[in-house]
């Protein structure tokens, strides 16, 4: 007889916010690190920098039972120039890339945030297997650039397509179409 383990649960629910506990911004730092750093090797030791200290984390949050159980995904936006925001260090945790929605989720909510605190322009320089994606979520390609050693595609959002998010804070439950990894 042959008994295999069976799979993890994986919540189809997720909660998609601005990062404001401790413990959220660690789980976003932490993710970025092993995302950016350790798998992809942009980054030799670490991926933070001088934006950091003025970008509004926001996060993808798995949940059990529903409570709040880890950072699965996370995108920090920021102003740079009066009404032009920038979003960048998005990253989904490999458990739960194409379960669902989560980037677009973690898009809708970085534009939507940027939108309701007066972005006129909302930008990101996105990997270049990312595009597509972007490119369904109403952004326009500006050009390519290489960025850390990696290729680029600097793009624009249409902010028409993002209606105003006043409280990222708050955030929305979403959930997934099919089961993580």
């Amino acid at each position: 007889m042959i008994i295999e383990k069976p799979e993890a649960f994986v919540t189809p629910e997720f909660l998609i916010r601005q990062a404001t506990l401790p413990w959220e911004i660690g789980g976003a730092a932490s993710l970025r690190h092993r995302t950016f750093v350790t798998e992809q090797g942009i980054f030799p030791d670490h991926d933070r920098d001088a934006v950091d200290k003025v970008a509004l984390p926001l996060v993808a949050i798995s949940t059990m039972a529903s409570e709040a159980d880890d950072v699965v995904g996370t995108v920090r936006i920021h102003e740079a120039d009066p009404n032009v925001w920038w979003g960048s260090r998005l990253a989904v945790a490999p458990g739960y890339r194409r379960v669902g929605r989560l980037g677009a989720e973690l898009i809708r909510l970085a534009v939507g945030t940027a939108h309701a605190r007066g972005a006129k322009l909302f930008l990101a320089y996105v990997q270049m297997q990312n595009v597509p994606l972007f490119e369904k979520l109403n952004w326009q390609s500006l050009g390519a650039q290489d960025l850390h050693g990696h290729p680029h595609m600097k793009m624009r959002a249409d902010l028409a397509a993002y209606p105003p998010i006043e409280d990222p804070a708050r955030g929305w439950m979403a959930l997934t179409r099919k089961r993580a990894a």
